[in-house]
């Protein structure tokens, strides 16, 4: 199903530019690859990520559970991932994703890497959409008996999860972009595509072909974590 969506979408657009079949094929391949790659990796971001800020939050100074030993440390390996560049992250976690991959190379292996700085960056981003709620909200629920762990599943997730979404989008939106680069050390999809063929054999109708599709599907994901989060806001 995807294959056939990703050729309806496709083939239009490489007829307008002049692709071969071939190509044609390389490019539906190469997009599927960035589709898994950045799901992969957006679904591993997500189910860490989210347990991850909510700890960050509950053990803040203002939070539920103030704990500096857990706090800082955590905050600090955090941002460390998130200050590190991606392209070089790849490369220094090569023997990580070696070991959990088998591989350093192909559309599995890049998924680490993204999976690792997709998880540190949402982390963030899911903590600060946690920090909006209403603080009377969160009292309210204390006063009412809720414990800890109650008031953050059932007041602080469900209060914030317009941000939340907000939050998924734009990292889904920064994966394709980072998904690209992977390309550039044998990582696969529409960014290995341009290099191989756009750059390394001068063929200029593959490299504008590839970044429409990933403005294409940028534009997608935004739209659709835009719209999303309206229908989810309370305002």
């Amino acid at each position: 199903m995807l294959t056939d969506w990703l050729h309806a979408l496709l083939e239009p657009l490489a007829n307008l530019i002049g692709l071969s079949p071939t190509l044609l094929d390389l490019l539906l391949e190469a997009a599927g690859e960035t589709l898994l790659m950045v799901g992969g990796a957006a679904l591993i971001a997500v189910v860490v990520g989210l347990p991850l800020a909510l700890l960050l939050l509950a053990t803040s100074p203002e939070g539920l559970a103030p704990n500096r030993a857990v706090n800082r440390p955590l905050g600090l390996v955090v941002n460390a991932v998130r200050s590190t560049p991606f392209i070089i992250l790849m490369v220094a976690i090569v023997p990580f994703t070696r070991l959990v991959a088998g591989t350093s190379i192909g559309t599995g292996a890049a998924t680490v890497p993204l999976a690792i700085a997709a998880t540190a960056f949402i982390a963030r981003l899911f903590e600060t959409a946690l920090r909006e709620v209403d603080r009377g909200v969160v009292e309210a629920a204390r006063a009412m008996g809720a414990t800890r762990l109650q008031i953050l599943r059932k007041v602080v997730v469900p209060e914030a999860l317009p941000g939340l979404v907000a939050a998924v989008t734009v990292t889904l939106v920064s994966l394709v972009g980072y998904s690209a680069m992977a390309g550039a050390v044998g990582g696969g999809g529409l960014g290995d595509l341009g290099i191989r063929f756009g750059y390394q054999r001068f063929m200029p109708e593959v490299m504008a072909t590839v970044v429409v599709v990933l403005i294409l599907f940028v534009q997608a994901l935004q739209s659709l974590g835009d719209w999303l989060t309206r229908r989810l806001s309370h305002r």
